[in-house]
């Protein structure tokens, strides 16, 4: 019997040799063999049934509504009227690194967004650091989102019934309540959808996105009736630093239009249609921030703000005087923010479907239903998960938490852009970022000082998450990383 641990003799072959620590933490997920197994999972595969409306429809329904409907009360306080230009520097943000979401996401289509272009481009160690980053991003904002749909159910309920549910089944500890109910309610009512498939799931979806921009566009048109430019006096009332955190902040109304990147093994034509998706996306997304943002500065003093999560709806009823606008504007939110944790919890259980097959999250993940085409188990721990943080974190910890980590993870994505365009230049690519590498060196530089603008509490949770995250890396996913293995085509 050969002895692999004794060294060659006679002049034979070098015996191999199991790669140390380093070579294992840096070795990367060829693309070919990324794309081979797209869609599989175990006992079943994803099914491809989405094109570019509902990939569309995807992105808008994770993103439009989260800032404008939860968020803005928050910000304005921070910026003033110069809250526009908060949204436009988040906006710009967003649109560097969605260049080179765009290109990864047409050159490598499968779910694993981020995850999946880091583990390609910069190796294993580095792509879990991504996929940790984007369970904060992901998960965390459906628990942020959900919180802030019991505030319009509140309204809701007292504009038409006259009632609204006691503090302690309303708010989380640290709120003034004990237990956020409708928060829980809310994801578990996506969870339903999700199970029954992603083809049902994004008819859903596409109805409520049509319902938000409705919602938008009445407000704006309500809204500009109580416009003083007297509001806009004072711009920038607490100069640049404070335009810079309140778009750090805002940075949250953001997230979610790489969710069509998640979708990118249940696409029809995801070579062709994701680039698309995500950028246009981002283009309806920002305009009807810009808008909206304005509408509401010009309509209410920005002293006057304050940190409901129902600000549009209290600037209805001041407008107009009456309570009917402000009661139909929250029935259109209850329905607006639920397609926010509808198709953001999507997005989440798809990257750990990926992670999963990669072996570095346990295989229950990847476990995918026959009859439906969708991973269940999966759905079901991440909607309870999301469910129980939400009625129990206050939203404004959750949302910092957020950006942090969505930054983070972009940041990571415009250097995977440069990588794969140096290791494989000759490579198919359906979109191509202009004028790269500068713009991915912006969309990099721009992130890190949206970081640098984040509160020293959100820094020492992101540090402590990222310190359990590398933990569990190092105890379950550096062991049991399937990459090793032979790849499917190669293993017949």
């Amino acid at each position: 019997m050969l002895d692999h641990g004794a060294p060659p003799h006679n002049g034979g072959p070098a015996a191999p040799h199991s790669p140390g620590v380093g070579m294992r933490l840096m070795r990367r997920k060829p693309v070919e063999r990324l794309v081979v197994e797209g869609g599989r999972g175990e006992g079943g595969t994803l099914r491809r049934s989405l094109g570019l409306w509902q990939l569309t429809m995807i992105s808008i329904g994770a993103t439009l509504g989260t800032g404008i409907f939860v968020v803005l009360g928050e910000a304005v306080p921070k910026a003033g009227p110069a809250v526009t230009l908060s949204f436009v520097i988040a906006g710009l943000t967003a649109l560097f690194s969605a260049l080179s979401y765009a290109e990864l996401a047409g050159t490598i289509p499968v779910s694993g967004s981020s995850y999946s272009y880091a583990y390609a481009t910069m190796g294993e160690l580095i792509a879990w650091v991504c996929g940790w980053c984007l369970m904060l991003e992901y998960g965390v904002s459906v628990a942020a989102v959900a919180v802030g749909w019991g505030e319009y159910l509140n309204e809701l309920l007292d504009g038409t019934i006259g009632v609204t549910l006691p503090a302690a089944l309303s708010a989380p500890p640290g709120d003034g309540g004990v237990f956020n109910a409708p928060a829980l309610i809310v994801v578990m009512l996506a969870m339903a959808f999700l199970l029954g498939g992603a083809r049902e799931s994004a008819r859903a979806n596409t109805v409520m996105v049509l319902v938000k921009i409705g919602a938008l566009v009445l407000f704006c048109a309500i809204g500009v009736q109580g416009f003083r430019s007297g509001n806009y006096e004072n711009f920038m009332p607490l100069g640049m630093a404070g335009v810079s955190a309140a778009g750090a902040t805002l940075f949250f109304s953001y997230i979610g239009f790489d969710a069509a990147s998640t979708a990118g093994e249940e696409a029809k034509n995801a070579q062709r249609d994701l680039p698309r998706a995500i950028l246009l996306s981002l283009a309806i997304i920002t305009a009807l921030y810009v808008l909206v943002a304005a509408v509401a500065v010009g309509a209410k003093p920005w002293r006057q703000f304050t940190d409901s999560e129902a600000t549009l709806a209290q600037i209805m009823r001041e407008v107009t005087g009456q309570s009917f606008w402000g009661t139909l504007l929250a029935f259109c939110a209850v329905i607006a923010i639920a397609s926010v944790v509808l198709t953001v919890l999507y997005g989440q259980t798809r990257i750990l479907f990926a992670m999963s097959r990669d072996g570095l999250v346990p295989k229950v993940f990847a476990r995918v239903s026959p009859r439906t085409g969708t991973p269940r188990a999966n759905t079901l721990i991440v909607s309870l998960f999301c469910g129980v943080l939400a009625a129990a974190v206050p939203l404004g910890q959750l949302a910092d938490a957020t950006s942090i980590g969505t930054l983070f993870a972009f940041a990571l994505v415009n250097v995977a852009v440069v990588v794969l365009r140096r290791s494989r230049p000759d490579m198919p690519r359906s979109f191509r970022v202009p004028l790269s590498p500068l713009l991915p060196a912006l969309g990099f530089g721009f992130c890190l000082w949206m970081m640098g603008s984040l509160s020293t509490v959100t820094w020492v949770v992101f540090g402590v998450w990222m310190a359990v995250g590398l933990v569990f890396y190092f105890l379950y996913g550096y062991r049991r990383s399937r990459l090793a293995a032979p790849a499917p085509s190669e293993a017949k």
